[in-house]
């Protein structure tokens, strides 16, 4: 098992610490740094300014959001980040959700996984450099009927195939990104939960008759320092009620699902509740301290390295950390102690 960092969204004045934590990162032989988007800054640029000031760590996409983008588009950023970095880039698509993808990016939320199927297969079909035809429900290339060409890519990658990463969350997501992806990025991962989980990619594997060898699971998970973890605990409160109480719809929230089939299904309820009645403060304190517990690193380096062990022996290949400290210098200390904590747990 390897580390890595996910610097998040981009903005709020965190620019500059940013940029340090990944160049800290970098430093400690962390396997890759991940930067997200959502109606705010966007991936591409964030880690295309990171690649350019660091050597070794690669740069991944958590997640470039398939909505707000043409595959065509994909490849060719996904392309010409490889090729900048000297072949360092990770893509991670997700389908995000259908208030931002609606909302936003005015693209219909309509069969998820039909699209990320089609995506993928384009997006690949591009970055092989082959000619671009493609006739599916979705996409069709070049559109029928037009003066549309098939055309091929002009840029040659780095390396042969560039990693593809999917963040899937719903059953059916998870035994498509076992069928079709190099890589899972989930969110809120368990190892005491996460089972039936890999038990869905595996399935997803076996009908496309493919192996996971080097398949890698890549999880996100928040990481306090301190002395007591109880009290560690309650730097994540605000992200957990965000995403179970307020991502999504009342009848549409896949992180509030994801929880209830944890066992929080009470709980998930209550703070979904409270969130969107704007009790943010009520949401916080119903989030449960063993749903936070079991998705974060917390406390001393000992218990992290602990919880580490457990991450891995469920089957974790790079543990992605997100310091939710208090400042700049403290998430760096943060990072410094997981990787002395991978190697107390011994399975760096």
């Amino acid at each position: 098992m390897r580390l890595g960092l996910n610097l998040g969204y981009w903005g709020a004045g965190n620019d500059a610490a940013n940029l340090a934590l990944a160049k800290k990162a970098d430093e400690l032989d962390y396997a890759v740094v991940w930067a997200a988007e959502a109606y705010g800054s966007d991936a591409p640029t964030v880690l295309s300014w990171v690649a350019a000031q660091t050597s070794r760590i690669d740069v991944g996409s958590a997640v470039l959001q398939i909505p707000a983008r043409t595959p065509a588009m994909t490849a060719m950023t996904a392309a010409t980040l490889d090729t900048l970095s000297g072949g360092r880039f990770r893509l991670g698509l997700g389908v995000s959700g259908p208030q931002v993808s609606e909302g936003w990016h005015g693209v219909k939320f309509a069969s998820p996984l039909g699209r990320t199927r089609e995506y993928v297969e384009i997006v690949r079909k591009a970055l092989g450099r082959h000619r671009v035809k493609y006739e599916g429900e979705h996409f069709q290339l070049p559109l029928p009927g037009g003066p549309g060409k098939a055309l091929t890519l002009t840029v040659h990658p780095v390396r042969e195939e560039i990693p593809v990463y999917l963040a899937a969350i719903g059953p059916k997501n998870l035994e498509l990104t076992g069928e079709i992806a190099n890589g899972w990025l989930p969110v809120f991962f368990s190892p005491e939960h996460a089972g039936e989980q890999l038990k869905l990619i595996q399935a997803g594997a076996d009908k496309a008759g493919r192996s996971l060898d080097g398949f890698d699971v890549v999880p996100t998970v928040p990481l306090v320092v301190g002395d007591d973890w109880k009290a560690c605990a309650d730097a994540v409160r605000g992200y957990a009620a965000l995403y179970i109480g307020g991502m999504g719809s009342r009848e549409k929230n896949f992180y509030n699902q994801l929880a209830c089939r944890m066992g929080f299904e009470r709980e998930a309820a209550d703070v979904q509740q409270k969130y969107l009645g704007r009790d943010y403060e009520g949401a916080m304190a119903a989030v449960p301290l063993e749903f936070i517990d079991a998705t974060s690193l917390l406390g001393p380096k000992e218990r992290i390295a602990e919880r580490m062990r457990a991450f891995a022996e469920a089957g974790v290949t790079t543990l992605t950390v997100a310091p939710s400290m208090p400042d700049p210098e403290s998430s760096a200390h943060a990072l410094e102690v997981a990787a002395e904590a991978i190697e107390l747990a011994g399975v760096a």
